[in-house]
């Protein structure tokens, strides 16, 4: 009776929500909360993590501490919580019984409610006629093409063998802790739809089939997926968040297994079978996979390789639009396999990684300074233990690896709620300059873990729920060289921001960020290479305001300089946003005015697109910026979207070079899908 009550009670309080989940605006969610915009972060991964979290929603009846708190949004405290009541009173009932845990409020409720659920008892159909009648289901086909010709299509001896259309197709069906099916389809603008022995039809496909919870089979996948375990030194999959306005939940990564892999990213996950299986407080993971990869195919060189015939780099960015690019496609298989081993008890979680890679043929670079300790040869193994440890408010975690080449790697910290409105988090990373890991994707100052040392400070304070103020510092060193920077080499970054919301209907923030490195420049006789510093400053001020439900606003100036040495360059954007809802149709539009001096000052902007698809272009030189996406729901099966975007230089008469170059000043595309659901409620 007492659960039935507080439902009640929340039921009132929470008037406004509806139980049905709603689609969320990624973009909207993945920049309020998460990292800060450059260009060196895989945001297409990011962001395909952040979507399977939504297609396949937690069950909050069944999810663990490590599930939870991978979705970076509930505290120490909060999650202490959360598991305390349900310990106490059972089972929710509904998500609107959220509101009964006093730690939580109202912005943590609607930022966790796209992601979670409360299901209902087991359902003992069999397996295929789940998979028929399964509700979260969805067909998407995407078509996309700029507008202006590139010079790559005019060039008849090396340019683009294909024509200028973007196709794209999805489909899945899932549900959480039970099943997931899809098949994921792709080409590129520039590449050819054809048949022949290294592709068959469309330039990537992609397929996976997931089981989940059947007996002592925790997990079984076939096809392409994904792992992550441990704090993501050996297998980093998954919605790691880095830094950002999120200051003190992103520097951890939990243990989330086996999962499946949808995206169009060409590389970087696993293709052929693994299973998980739990004895008791154990859970086994073995795995296998054989892919093959783009790569530079070269022959003995006597002057730097070793071997007869070798691959100098593996390439990951999937295109194949000229006969050049074509000729690198799938030319090195990768073979991988190994063991997981991951304990949970209580509030304890201990693993075990291992994998052992396999190229077909050996991998080294040209040599020079800097690269000097990358990977060399044809065989990599990488293990590691890691842990997980809660204790009341605390969350200690930790993780260390070695490659084969000897090279170690190191990630470890702590996450703590002080009080109820003061949480702090602490890390401390090394990774050393030959270690290896290729799927490795843990907490880092640069894309890779490699070369690199740190130390992270981040802190939330939320005086109440009008005020919260976030604060990072972050210092790290390269302690042998990288690329532009022939010497060991330092710097830090440290954030601060500030957010308001005097009403449910406006919010409000200023944000702070600078960045010092250290670069390498030549001397004035250009004999000899030194370091100097350099500083970078972004400022944001950004409004979001409603009126009811048919209008929505947001205002922002996005502004930053870069100084090195004595010469100071800026750059600056200034956006709106005028969003209409109403009947069966949606309606974002923007325009943004820019200029910025160099490229050290491009501004990256979300932008609001396409279902599941992603856009953050980087708004460089002086010009403007214009976009309207119109989505019309003609029934609970079918949704349309349709796009338009383009960018305006009046100051220059061509966009780009080589052979995506465009002669004049303006940049447009336009992009259409649809949405259909084979069930619906």
């Amino acid at each position: 009776m007492r659960k039935i009550a507080l439902v009640i009670c929340c039921f009132y309080s929470l008037a406004a929500f509806s139980q049905e989940r709603e689609e969320i605006d990624l973009e909207a969610f993945a920049e309020r909360l998460f990292q800060v915009q450059d260009d060196d972060i895989g945001y297409e991964d990011l962001y395909e993590s952040l979507l399977l979290n939504y297609t396949s929603p937690l069950n909050l009846n069944k999810a663990n501490r490590l599930e939870l708190s991978s979705l970076y949004i509930l505290s120490p405290a909060q999650l202490n919580a959360f598991f305390k009541y349900r310990d106490n009173y059972g089972n929710f009932l509904s998500l609107l019984e959220l509101q009964a845990i006093p730690e939580f409020d109202l912005t943590t409720i609607r930022d966790l409610r796209p992601f979670v659920t409360v299901s209902e008892s087991q359902d003992s159909r069999p397996l295929l006629e789940r998979i028929l009648n399964e509700e979260n289901n969805y067909l998407l086909l995407r078509y996309s093409r700029d507008l202006e010709e590139e010079a790559g299509y005019r060039d008849t001896t090396g340019g683009f063998i294909g024509d200028e259309n973007t196709l794209y197709g999805r489909f899945r069906v899932s549900h959480s802790r039970d099943f997931s099916l899809g098949f994921t389809f792709e080409k590129d603008a520039g590449e050819a739809f054809n048949f022949n022995q290294k592709q068959y039809g469309f330039d990537f496909n992609s397929f996976h089939f997931v089981i989940q919870e059947k007996g002592q089979l925790k997990t079984l996948a076939l096809g392409d997926y994904q792992m992550q375990f441990g704090q993501g030194l050996v297998f980093g999959a998954g919605f790691g968040a880095g830094k950002g306005a999120e200051t003190v939940n992103s520097i951890k990564r939990n243990s989330l297994g086996v999962r499946p892999y949808a995206s169009v990213l060409e590389a970087g996950f696993f293709r052929g079978a693994a299973a998980t299986v739990n004895f008791g407080s154990i859970d086994v993971t073995v795995f296998g996979s054989s892919l093959l990869q783009d790569a530079n195919v070269l022959a003995a060189d006597s002057t730097y390789s070793d071997f007869d015939e070798f691959v100098n780099s593996i390439q990951a960015t999937g295109f194949h639009r000229t006969a050049r690019e074509l000729s690198t496609k799938d030319n090195i298989r990768e073979t991988n396999m190994g063991v997981v081993l991951d304990y949970n008890i209580n509030s304890l979680n201990l693993g075990v990684t291992s994998l052992a890679s396999n190229f077909s043929k050996p991998i080294q670079n040209k040599p020079n300074n800097y690269n000097q300790y990358e990977f060399k040869g044809a065989q990599n193994f990488i293990g590691s233990l890691y842990g997980n440890y809660n204790w009341q408010n605390f969350i200690l975690f930790g993780e260390v690896a070695r490659s084969s080449s000897g090279g170690m790697g190191g990630v470890g910290g702590l996450m703590v709620s002080l009080t109820s409105k003061l949480d702090f988090g602490w890390s401390i990373r090394n990774y050393a300059r030959d270690f290896h890991s290729f799927y490795g994707n843990a907490f880092s100052e640069r894309s890779r873990i490699i070369n690199e040392k740190g130390v992270y400070w981040g802190m939330m304070y939320r005086p109440s729920r009008r005020y919260q103020f976030a604060a990072y510092f972050d210092k790290f060193s390269s302690p042998w060289l990288r690329f532009r920077v022939n010497a060991p080499s330092e710097g830090f970054e440290y954030l601060g921001r500030f957010t308001y919301k005097p009403s449910r209907s406006i919010s409000m923030y200023a944000q702070f960020r600078q960045e010092n490195k250290e670069i390498s420049i030549d001397s004035e006789n250009g004999n000899l290479s030194e370091l100097t510093s350099t500083m970078k400053r972004n400022y944001i001020f950004n409004v979001d305001y409603a009126v009811g439900r048919t209008f929505s606003f947001k205002t922002r100036v996005q502004g930053s300089n870069f100084q090195q040495e004595q010469v100071k360059t800026t750059g600056i954007a200034v956006v709106q946003d005028v969003n209409l809802e109403f009947w069966k149709i949606k309606l974002s539009t923007r325009y943004a005015v820019f200029e910025t001096e160099d490229f050290n000052n491009r501004q990256y902007l979300y932008e609001r697109n396409v279902l599941y698809a992603f856009s953050l272009p980087a708004y460089y030189g002086t010009g403007t910026r214009s976009y309207v996406l119109l989505q019309y729901t003609a029934s609970k099966s079918f949704t349309f979207w349709v796009r338009y975007a383009r960018f305006y230089y009046p100051n220059i008469d061509q966009i780009g070079s080589g052979q995506t170059a465009i002669d004049g000043n303006l940049k447009s595309e336009v992009r259409l899908m649809l949405r259909y659901k084979l069930r619906s409620n």
